[in-house]
C-alpha cells in the first residue's frame, strides 16, 4: 500500500514542479520519502507484512518516483539535460537486464502468467554499493533542487559540484553492474 501510494504521489510531484509549486512539492516529496522509509522499516521488523509483491513495488515505486522528479526538475531547468538523460538511460539499462534475467531464470515453460507473477521469484538483484551511494546522492541532488527556488539557491555552485557527483556515482554505479554483473545477481533455486 505504502508502495503504490508512492507511485500515486509521483504524477502530483511532477504536476507541482511544472507548474513551479515548489514549496508544496517540497512537501509532498517529503511525504513520499517518509512512505519508503515506513515501508522499509515494516518489511524489516514484520516478517509477516512482507510479500513478493511488495518487494517487486518498492523499488518500481522508487524507479517512476526518481524518474518523474528528474525529469521534471529538467523542465524547471533545476537539472541538467545530460544528467536526467545519464540516470534515465542506466534506469533503462538495469530494467532491461532485470527482465533478461527473469525471462533466462525462468524454468520452462516459460509462460506470460509465470514471467509477469511478482509471486513467482527466480532471482534477487544484490545492490553494489556504489549502487546504493548513487541512490543516496541522487535523492539529495532532488532534495536540494526542490528546495533551491524555495531558498533562493538555484545557481549555487554547490548544486553544480552535487550535478557532478551525480553524474560520476550513477556512471560508476552502471560500471559496477556491467563489471560485477553475474556477482549481483542471486538465482532462486528450487523454483
Amino acid at each position: 500500500m505504502l508502495s503504490v501510494t508512492r507511485i500515486g504521489l509521483a504524477p502530483v510531484l511532477g504536476y507541482l514542479i511544472i507548474e513551479e509549486d515548489f514549496n508544496i512539492a517540497l512537501g509532498v516529496f517529503a511525504l513520499a520519502g517518509l512512505t519508503d522509509l515506513l515501508d522499509g522499516f515494516i518489511a524489516r521488523n514484520w516478517a509477516n507484512q512482507k510479500s513478493a509483491l511488495g518487494s517487486a513495488l518498492d523499488p518500481l515505486a522508487d524507479k517512476i518516483l526518481i524518474s518523474i522528479l528528474y525529469v521534471s526538475l529538467t523542465y524547471a531547468d533545476l537539472i541538467p539535460v545530460p544528467l536526467t538523460y545519464m540516470i534515465i538511460s542506466r534506469d533503462v539499462m538495469l530494467i532491461a537486464a532485470v527482465f533478461y534475467i527473469r525471462y533466462r531464470t525462468l524454468p520452462t515453460p516459460r509462460t506470460l502468467s509465470k514471467y509477469f507473477n511478482p509471486c513467482y521469484a527466480t532471482a534477487r538483484l544484490k545492490p553494489t554499493f556504489i549502487s546504493k551511494v548513487n541512490t543516496a546522492v541522487q535523492l539529495i541532488l532532488v532534495a536540494a533542487s526542490l528546495a533551491a527556488p524555495v531558498f533562493n539557491y538555484a545557481d549555487s555552485i554547490y548544486l553544480q559540484i552535487l550535478w557532478c557527483l551525480t553524474a560520476f556515482t550513477t556512471a560508476a554505479s552502471a560500471y559496477s553492474y556491467y563489471h560485477y554483473g553475474r556477482k549481483t545477481v542471486q538465482v532462486i533455486k528450487g523454483r
